[in-house]
C-alpha cells in the first residue's frame, strides 16, 4: 500500500498538472521552452512533465535530452537526491490524527464503502495522512499495473546524474506539503475519491495531450471545479509558480539549467512562462535542438 501511495502522490500532481485537448493546434505547442536574454550568458530551458506514465506511453523527446546535455544544472520541483528531503517526504505519509477520528460514524462508513472501489478499506489506511489518501485517486486512474509505470522526472534524473549534472530543487518537501494541505482538506478529498471513474477518463485524456505537446490546452481542464476550484489553483499553481520565478533567474545567471516541472505550471496568467517574460526574459517554444 505504501508504494502505491507514493506512486499515486507523484501522479496526483500530474492530475493537477496536465489537461486535455489533443486536437488543439498552436504554434506554441511545445513542452520544451528556451529562456534567454535579460543578462543571461547562456540559454536555459524549461520542460513540462507528466510525473507518471505507463511504459507504453513513456517517451522523453530527443530535444529534451539535448537540452539536458546543453545544461549544467538539472532542476526539479524537489531535489530527490537530497537525503533530508527524502526523509521529509516519508513523513508526509504519516498522520497526526487518524482519519476515522476526523469523521462522523456515518461519514466513516461511507468512506469505507468508497475505498472498496480502490481495493482497500478505512482500517488499512486510517493512520495515513489525508494527502496520502488522495493519492489513491491516481493509483486507480493509471491505466496499467504498478510494475509497468515510469516516473518521468526520475528517468531524467538518472540521465542527469550519469552525466554528472548539478541537481537542484525549486522548493522543499515542506513547501509542497503546505500547498497541498492548503488546497485539499479531508472532506474535499473524500468528494474527489467518489469521482474515480471521471479521473480515469481524465487521466487517459491527459496522456494524449502530453504526448501531443498540447501546451495551451494543459491549462484548461482543472478550471472545471469538479477537479480544482480557484482556491486550490492558487495554492497548487499560482503561489508556487510565483515563488519559483523568484529564484529561477539567479540559477540561470550562474549556470545554464534545465527546469523540469509539471505541465500546468507553464501557461496561464500566472504560469512560469508569462511570469518570466514579464521579468524581461525571452521565452520561446523549442521544436528541435
Amino acid at each position: 500500500m505504501k508504494n502505491l501511495i507514493q506512486l499515486g502522490f507523484a501522479a496526483l500532481l500530474s492530475l493537477n498538472s496536465i489537461t486535455a485537448n489533443a486536437q488543439s493546434k498552436n504554434k506554441d505547442n511545445s513542452l520544451l521552452w528556451e529562456v534567454s536574454g535579460n543578462g543571461l550568458s547562456k540559454p536555459s530551458y524549461i520542460t513540462g512533465t507528466f510525473h507518471i506514465l505507463c511504459s507504453k506511453d513513456f517517451e522523453i523527446k530527443p530535444k529534451v535530452l539535448k537540452a539536458l546535455e546543453k545544461s549544467e544544472n538539472f532542476v526539479m520541483e524537489i531535489n530527490y537526491t537530497d537525503a533530508a528531503e527524502m526523509m521529509s517526504l516519508q513523513k508526509m505519509f504519516k498522520a497526526d490524527k487518524k482519519i476515522s477520528d476526523q469523521l462522523s460514524p456515518e461519514e466513516a462508513r461511507e468512506l469505507n464503502t468508497v475505498l472498496a472501489n480502490y481495493g482497500t478499506d478505512l482500517k488499512s489506511i486510517d493512520s495515513s495522512s489525508p494527502q496520502a489518501l488522495y493519492a489513491l485517486l491516481s493509483t486507480k486512474a493509471i491505466p496499467c499495473p504498478q510494475n509497468e509505470v515510469k516516473l518521468y522526472e526520475m528517468e531524467l534524473l538518472q540521465k542527469a546524474m550519469k552525466d554528472k549534472k548539478s541537481i537542484k530543487g525549486l522548493e522543499k518537501v515542506e513547501d509542497q506539503m503546505k500547498s497541498i494541505n492548503e488546497a485539499y482538506d479531508l472532506k474535499s478529498i473524500i468528494t474527489q475519491l467518489k469521482m474515480d471513474k471521471e479521473y480515469q477518463i481524465l487521466f487517459t485524456q491527459m496522456i494524449e495531450a502530453f504526448k501531443n505537446e498540447n501546451v495551451q490546452s494543459l491549462y484548461s481542464l482543472f478550471k472545471d471545479e469538479r477537479f480544482m476550484n480557484d482556491h486550490q489553483e492558487k495554492a497548487m499553481l499560482t503561489n508556487r509558480n510565483q515563488n519559483w520565478v523568484k529564484i529561477m533567474p539567479d540559477m540561470m545567471k550562474k549556470e545554464s539549467s534545465l527546469f523540469a516541472v509539471g505541465g500546468s505550471h507553464l501557461m496561464g496568467e500566472n504560469g512560469i512562462i508569462p511570469l518570466l517574460q514579464a521579468k524581461g526574459f525571452t521565452v520561446k517554444p523549442v521544436s528541435g535542438l
